[in-house]
């Protein structure tokens, strides 16, 4: 699974300060550190869907070793790891692909012959995409979409 590293920082009013060092626009609060997972997921999927939206470089995720533990603590503050579900994980995969190879939107519709708006579907993230569409959609890119079941830690 694809996580980004999330700190918390607890503040003077008994909430957590929630930064991402990847994406420097997510500030937030929560109240509880075990509410990041869905809270965090809330705020890092609209820093995604903004980036795409203007354009621009989504970082690379964190390396699952770049974690200790989930929820170890570094003097006050608590990192923990937050991972994006598998539709948003593809779409961003796909987005990264796109932008590292310098292929346009447009010349990935030339090359799947969709219409505009089944490919700009393929990076939306409130959009469910079939994964027949993202099958050719990695296919057009030279990849292949492989699927792996890990054990859950």
């Amino acid at each position: 699974m694809t996580g980004y590293i999330f700190d918390l920082e607890p503040d003077d009013n008994g909430t957590y300060l929630t930064t991402c060092a990847a994406f420097p626009e997510i500030i937030t609060y929560v109240e509880d550190p075990a509410a990041l997972p869905v809270h965090g997921l809330g705020a890092l999927e609209e820093a995604l869907a903004a980036r795409i939206a203007r354009n621009e470089d989504i970082p690379a995720p964190a390396p699952a070793e770049a974690i200790k533990a989930p929820g170890t603590q570094d003097g006050r503050v608590i990192r923990t790891w937050v991972t994006l579900p598998l539709q948003t994980d593809l779409k961003v995969m796909l987005y990264r692909m796109l932008r590292s190879k310098g292929i346009t939107r447009a010349e990935l519709q030339r090359q799947l012959g969709w219409n505009r708006e089944s490919v700009d579907r393929l990076f939306r993230l409130d959009h469910q995409t079939r994964t027949a569409q993202f099958d050719a959609a990695y296919r057009a890119l030279g990849y292949e979409l492989s699927v792996q079941s890990v054990p859950v830690a």
